[in-house]
């Protein structure tokens, strides 16, 4: 009995090791370097959607998709994106990583899986997973994507890293001064971004046009 105690014990503190490494890696990982410019539109920068729709015959549906294999991947994010929704986020996250496995960071599908991941990631709350979501999404793309100056300061003005979200938000304006020198555009631009999401946002503008910092 003592020994498999001791064993039991010796599982639990591996994966709380686990747990804290994985933590501190992702809390760890550096962003990507800041371009001046963002101008490519990237496709991969969508929601993964199969089947419109919000009522209880959707996961039904979606599991039928995911059972017939042509449209697997499309099935299984947007059962994900469920699941966290209606807050179940460990089936979320489960749902996320087989996802993950079978589409690599390289391709467009892979990169909107990992696009997707950040937003459900950052909406429970966890915006060092969502960064790290979305550094996957954007490694794997040759340019620099529109989306990501904006993504980025919303995520780091929600950690604290306020310096950082300014260097950010300023990419946008350097790339777009007309669109985003002022927060008159944020719906517009931002047309699937939260309320809450888009008022953060217009906090890291205000601190941009209160100081806005040279480049580079």
């Amino acid at each position: 009995m003592a020994v498999a105690r001791h064993k039991r014990a010796g599982v639990m503190l591996a994966a709380g090791l686990a747990m804290a490494l994985t933590a501190f890696g992702a809390a760890a990982q550096s962003l990507p370097a800041l371009q001046e410019f963002y101008f490519d539109k990237d496709a991969a920068a969508a929601p993964m959607v199969l089947i419109q729709g919000s009522d209880s015959g959707l996961v039904d549906q979606l599991m039928k998709q995911r059972e017939r294999g042509r449209k697997a991947l499309e099935a299984t994010v947007q059962l994900a994106g469920v699941a966290m929704a209606q807050g179940r986020p460990e089936l979320g996250r489960t749902l996320y990583q087989e996802a993950l496995a079978t589409a690599p960071a390289t391709t467009v599908p892979g990169r909107t899986v990992r696009w997707n991941y950040g937003w459900d990631l950052f909406r429970l709350g966890q915006a060092e997973a969502a960064l790290a979501q979305w550094n996957a999404a954007v490694g794997g793309m040759r340019g620099n994507p529109s989306w990501a100056p904006p993504t980025y300061a919303l995520a780091l003005w929600t950690l604290g890293r306020k310096d950082e979200a300014v260097r950010w938000y300023a990419a946008a304006v350097r790339t777009e001064p007309g669109l985003w020198n002022d927060s008159s555009r944020h719906a517009q631009l931002l047309p699937g971004w939260r309320d809450s999401e888009r008022a953060t946002l217009v906090a890291v503008q205000q601190a941009w046009a209160a100081q806005p910092p040279a480049w580079p």
